[in-house]
């Protein structure tokens, strides 16, 4: 932004000095003298081509006094306007492929990242979502002022290309990822993404965004996880707001939290855990980390609500907590 400003400013005060320049000329110069020929006497001079003169300053030591001035100033200009332009150019495109490279480093080092595909409203508010929780992950759009508009929400690497591009997957680390949030606004294009992204890893979870309710079926059918219609889960907030509206002004509530990021999080009990063969009570989630234990899922998709503090965890459980964003990090530490 300051090397465009930069090369704005130097053309306009190169502009502004030629326009100068050819009134002087044409002032001075007596009444024989076109328009024409005091522009281009202005811009000859300005750039120091070595051209003759058009204008004739031999006989009138005025003018030529403010040809001087004219030679004096527009070198100068014209310097600044060609180190605002090399600058503009060189420093610009480095600053890119540096920063480029940089963001490819960081992506490498990913794992167990969410890759998401598009960016705009959708996807701003799944950002949004991901840096308050706390997760990395990668953004992946062909429109580069829609990567620039989203990245106002915070650090993070964005890649330019088409998600259904194989090898703008692979290179959003697609393979070692945990998740793939695919929101671009079109269906279509959803579908082609979804089915090039479950060709390329069978185990990936992948979330599509579908404008048409029917067309869920098919992204399930593709490869998709669990496709979602922002037009259903806006018919649903609508009938919770009438039926519920104190239910849902406390979901309201907790996710405006300023003082902290009150979240239903889950914590994943693995092979190796030291939660495992632990009862709830015993991993002191609510003690240490202050967090609600609110369902048990076991691996074979069974869900127990409200758990009692006996209920012991084994391998493979996923516990469904409520609290603080950064106290079910420092649990899920805890549980290895």
């Amino acid at each position: 932004m300051h090397l465009r400003r930069q090369l704005i400013v130097s053309l306009l005060l190169l502009f502004i000095i030629v326009m100068l320049a050819a009134a002087g000329y044409r002032i001075l110069g007596g009444p024989h003298i076109s328009i024409l020929d005091a522009i281009y006497m202005a811009i000859i001079t300005v750039a120091t081509v070595g051209y003759g003169e058009v204008v004739d300053t031999s006989a009138n030591p005025t003018l030529r006094i403010f040809n001087i001035f004219v030679i004096f100033f527009g070198i100068g200009i014209m310097l600044y306007v060609f180190s605002a332009s090399t600058a503009f150019i060189v420093e610009g495109e480095l600053k890119d492929i540096f920063r480029r490279r940089k963001m490819l480093k960081q992506i490498r080092d990913l794992k167990d990242h969410f890759v998401i595909c598009g960016a705009g409203e959708t996807a701003y508010h799944v950002v949004n979502e991901l840096l308050k929780a706390g997760h990395q992950f990668v953004v992946i759009d062909h429109d580069e002022e829609r990567l620039e508009k989203i990245q106002h929400l915070g650090e993070f690497p964005v890649l330019k290309g088409e998600a259904a591009d194989e090898e703008v997957l692979e290179m959003a680390g697609l393979m070692r990822a945990a998740g793939l949030a695919i929101v671009l606004p079109d269906d279509k294009d959803n579908l082609m993404v979804t089915v090039t992204a479950r060709q390329m890893s069978s185990t990936v979870r992948i979330i599509a965004r579908c404008a048409d309710a029917r067309m869920g079926d098919k992204l399930i059918r593709a490869g998709a996880s669990t496709a979602v219609s922002p037009n259903m889960i806006g018919g649903m907030r609508m009938a919770s707001e009438l039926i519920r509206p104190h239910v849902v002004g406390f979901l309201d509530l907790m996710l405006r939290e300023k003082s902290k990021t009150l979240r239903v999080e889950e914590i994943s009990v693995r092979e190796g855990s030291s939660w495992v063969g632990k009862k709830i009570h015993e991993t002191e989630i609510h003690r240490r980390f202050d967090l609600l234990a609110l369902a048990v899922r076991d691996s074979a998709g069974a869900m127990e609500y409200n758990p009692h503090g006996d209920t012991v965890l084994r391998s493979g459980d996923v516990l469904i907590v409520m609290g603080d964003v950064n106290q079910v990090w420092k649990a899920r530490e805890a549980a290895g």
